[in-house]
């Protein structure tokens, strides 16, 4: 099913508004990608200890 134009254009406003927003929706979306689909297991465990800090600076 194709987007309509007026659909583009209500995203393309969003996202021209909400720099930030998109940048960390962005950033989000190729951080699960890594991690689903490309990271080795050491890779994982690195991201782990990374996660882990931050979550405790929270």
């Amino acid at each position: 099913m194709k987007t309509s134009e007026s659909q583009l254009k209500a995203s393309a406003k969003w996202k021209k508004k909400n720099p930030l927003k998109q940048r960390n929706y962005q950033y989000g979306s190729y951080a699960r990608k890594f991690i689903r689909d490309i990271a080795t297991k050491e890779q994982l465990l690195s991201l782990q200890e990374m996660i882990n800090k931050r979550l405790s600076q929270l």
